[in-house]
């Protein structure tokens, strides 16, 4: 079996800042060995200063280095923040079912972006590199009984964009795509791959705070 540590030239632990089980699920797909520490970073939203492009790595970058700040033996950390535009503007998580209709509705029958920051930092020199993958994903139009059934679920409350593409229900709403599939999902595999080997072969070089 191929061995994805062996080809990055991994020689420290791997730690998932993230308690989203699709992250974890993504990681395991590429045979990947991590530990899982959620980050207590508490999301703000100051997206009005930023670019979503920037904002998406600032907030993956906040969650690992919180965690980073907590781990004393050399490791990697991972973190990871998803986000949702239409017409410019971030759709966040739904508060309650209410919203999540409200949030779907407005997806129907029009294309939004989804960006995913990702950073990583290595412990303990608190090294850094962070990077983003953009998405466009296009819904067809949604009748209401659909919206509702899927709101029953219970789906939508904890995902940004009030859906998820991997769901069963939810991705009978995605008409198309237009970049990266599994960063639509939390995760953009193959970007996640390709900046952990840069991180890595740069000896770990550091980025500057966004």
């Amino acid at each position: 079996m191929l061995k994805i540590a062996q080809l990055l030239k991994l020689d420290v632990p791997l730690i998932l800042a993230s308690k989203s089980p699709r992250r974890k699920k993504l990681l395991e797909q590429l045979g990947l060995s991590f530990q899982v520490i959620p980050s207590d970073f508490a999301e703000e939203n100051h997206s009005i200063n930023y670019l979503p492009e920037d904002y998406v790595q600032k907030l993956s970058l906040e969650k690992a280095l919180d965690v980073a700040r907590k781990i004393k033996n050399s490791s990697i950390v991972i973190g990871a923040d998803t986000i949702v535009l239409l017409n410019g503007k971030i759709i966040n998580k739904p508060l309650d079912d209410k919203d999540a209709k409200k949030i779907l509705k407005k997806l129907s029958n029009k294309t939004h972006t989804v960006l995913t920051g990702l950073s990583f930092v290595k412990v303990p020199e608190q090294k850094f590199i962070t990077t983003y993958q953009k998405t466009l994903v296009s819904f067809r139009k949604l009748d209401e009984d659909e919206i509702d059934a899927y709101i029953k679920s219970g789906s939508p409350l904890d995902k940004a964009g009030a859906y998820g593409i991997q769901d069963d229900f939810g991705a009978l709403f995605v008409s198309h795509i237009q970049g990266c599939y599994y960063n639509i999902v939390g995760l953009p595999l193959e970007l996640f791959y390709q900046t952990l080997k840069e991180f890595i072969k740069s000896n770990y070089g550091n980025r500057k705070h966004l």
